[in-house]
C-alpha cells in the first residue's frame, strides 16, 4: 500500500505498480471520513493508515457500489461499529444487488462487478442526494459509471474525489473513454453519455487537485480535465 497525501487528504493505493485500487482519508478535525473500501484484503491496510493519522474513522462514504470500491466494506464495519456508512440513494440499489433500471434511466446494462444480492451484509445509515454533506465535503451526483456514482468536493481546498467517473491511470479519460494501457474502468461504465455530462459538471468545480479511484492525484488538473472531457465528448459523436 503507497499512502499519498495533499493537506488534510490521504489517498491510500494498493496494488499501486500493477492494479492501482484507490480510497481515500479525510482529516476532519478530530474524526476520519473513509471514502470508498478498495479491495476485500484492504481493511487491514486503511486500519493501519487511521491508526498512523491518530484519529478514528467515523464515516464510510462509498462513490459507488463497484467491487473494488466496496471490497473491504463489511470488514470495516465490523471492525468500525459505530462508523456511518454512506452512499447515494441510488447506488445503494447496487449495493444490495439490484441491477434494475428506472424508467427515465438509459436502458443499458449495469456493467462491473456488482455485488449479488446478500452478498454485502452492510446497510447504509444514510442515503445522499445532491448537495448533501459529509463533514467538510459537498456532495456532487456524477452518474455515468453507474447510475448512482457521486463525488466529493471539498470548498476550501477544492480537492474532488472522484470515484471512476475519471481515470488517471494510464492517462486521463472521462469514465467510459477506453484507454489503452487501462481499460478497466471503461470496460465497466454503464452510460458514456451520461459519464460525459457529469465529467463536464466537475470541470466546473475547477478543482485544484484531483483524486479518483484509479491513478495518482493530480494537481492543478483544470487543463488535462478539460481536454479529456472534450475528447470524451468528440468519441460520442463520432
Amino acid at each position: 500500500m503507497r499512502i499519498t497525501s495533499f493537506g488534510n487528504v490521504h489517498q491510500l493505493s494498493f496494488m499501486p505498480r500493477l492494479f492501482p485500487v484507490n480510497c481515500y482519508l479525510v482529516e476532519e478535525g478530530d474524526e476520519l471520513t473513509l471514502i470508498d473500501c478498495a479491495l476485500p484484503f484492504s481493511a487491514k491496510g486503511i486500519l493501519k493508515a487511521a491508526a498512523g493519522i491518530g484519529k478514528p474513522i467515523t464515516r464510510i462514504a462509498l462513490t459507488h457500489a463497484h467491487g473494488d470500491h466496496i471490497g473491504a466494506l463489511d470488514e470495516l464495519k465490523r471492525q468500525l461499529p459505530v462508523a456511518r456508512v454512506l452512499i447515494s440513494e441510488r447506488d445503494a440499489r447496487l449495493l444490495r444487488g439490484d441491477r434494475s433500471l428506472d424508467a427515465n434511466e438509459p436502458q443499458q446494462m449495469i456493467r462491473g462487478g456488482v455485488p449479488k444480492p446478500g452478498a454485502i451484509r452492510t446497510v447504509p445509515d444514510q442515503l445522499l442526494c445532491e448537495g448533501d454533506r459529509v463533514g467538510s465535503l459537498e456532495v456532487i451526483t456524477s452518474p455515468g459509471h453507474t447510475p448512482g456514482s457521486i463525488s466529493f468536493f471539498e470548498p476550501q481546498s477544492r480537492v474532488l474525489i472522484a470515484g471512476d467517473a475519471i481515470q488517471l491511470r494510464g492517462g486521463i479519460a472521462v469514465s467510459g473513454k477506453v484507454v489503452p494501457l487501462f481499460p478497466f474502468p471503461a470496460m465497466a461504465t454503464w452510460s458514456k453519455e451520461q459519464a460525459v455530462a457529469s465529467a463536464e459538471r466537475l470541470l466546473q468545480l475547477a478543482p485544484s487537485v484531483l483524486a479518483v479511484g484509479h491513478g495518482t492525484m493530480l494537481r492543478n488538473p483544470q487543463s488535462s480535465l478539460s481536454r479529456a472531457v472534450a475528447e470524451a465528448r468528440q468519441a460520442l459523436q463520432l
